[in-house]
Parts: structure tokens; C-alpha cells; sequence
């Protein structure tokens, strides 16, 4: 079953790079505090993702932050490695937090797992957007199969008050 509005976050959790290497992060410390959005991708470096869906959280970052989020997480069923690296070749700098789900545990216990083992992709987490305040979700946003419309980083934008 999917997280749906109103919910607590669950916790799990996170890989970070840092500046000494891979570190864990606690679910609810990276997103339990103020506004945050978290953003997952299928795969980093995939088309869509590397194209459209990165890149428009990357341009929209600053009118988030003055829409008060304090916090933009990219979530992927990726290695920490992967996810450090893709953030570097798109610039994301200190704009977006690019945290990896290498095992997809936390991608599941948001019950928001993808099956792309038809397309030799394994095991990954769906295409979506999720608007948490404090640790409670205000906003959940799912892309239909092959879509991409309602986790642009411009839809989140336009539905935050």
C-alpha cells in the first residue's frame, strides 16, 4: 500500500556521500524536519530522469526554497557511488540532497516500488514526488506507468500554497 496524505513518514534508512565517503542517514532526521520535498527517479542517468526530471528540480530550486521547502531530496533505487556521481555531472551542487536506496528498502516501505525487471532494470522506486511537512506528507504525486507530469519539480511548484 502506498503512503498516502496525512501519514508519519516511515524511517529507514539513507546513503549519503560525504566528504569522507559514503554515510548513513536516518530517514527521519533527512526528512522529518520542516518543509521537504523528496523526489524519486526510476535510475539515474536514465532519459527521462537525466533529461527533464533532475534538471527541472535543479532550475526550480530556488523558487521552491521561497515557497519556504528547506530541504529537495532525490531519492533512486541507485548505489551511493551512482548518485554521488550523477549530482556532479548535473550540477546539482548544494541545491539538492542526492541520497541512494541502493537495496530499495526504503522505496518498498513507502510501498512505492517499481518492477522494471522487464526492462532489465531489477527491482527499482517508482517515479514520484512526495511534499513532507515536519515528518507528515502533505502531498503525494505518482506518475502514471511512462508518464512524467505530476512529479515535475513545476507541478510540485504550482500545487504548494
Amino acid at each position: 500500500m502506498s503512503i498516502k496524505v496525512g501519514e508519519r513518514i516511515p524511517d529507514g534508512t539513507l546513503k549519503l556521500m560525504g566528504k569522507d565517503g559514503p554515510t548513513n542517514a536516518s530517514a527521519g532526521e533527512l526528512l522529518g524536519k520542516g518543509p521537504v520535498v523528496l523526489f524519486s527517479v526510476p535510475g539515474a542517468f536514465t532519459p527521462t530522469c537525466n533529461a527533464k526530471h533532475l534538471p527541472g528540480f535543479i532550475q526550480n530550486a530556488a523558487a521552491l526554497r521561497a515557497k519556504g521547502v528547506k530541504k529537495i531530496v532525490c531519492l533512486a533505487v541507485n548505489d551511493v557511488f551512482v548518485m554521488s556521481a550523477w549530482g556532479k555531472a548535473a550540477g546539482v551542487g548544494d541545491s539538492i540532497i542526492m541520497a541512494a536506496d541502493g537495496n530499495g528498502d526504503y522505496s518498498r516501505a513507502l510501498g512505492l516500488e517499481l518492477d522494471a525487471r522487464a526492462h532489465g532494470m531489477g527491482m527499482r522506486g517508482k517515479r514520484f514526488a512526495i511534499v513532507i511537512e515536519d515528518g507528515v506528507v502533505k502531498q503525494v504525486q505518482v506518475e502514471a506507468p511512462g508518464e512524467f507530469k505530476v512529479s515535475s519539480a513545476e507541478h510540485v511548484l504550482a500545487e504548494l500554497p
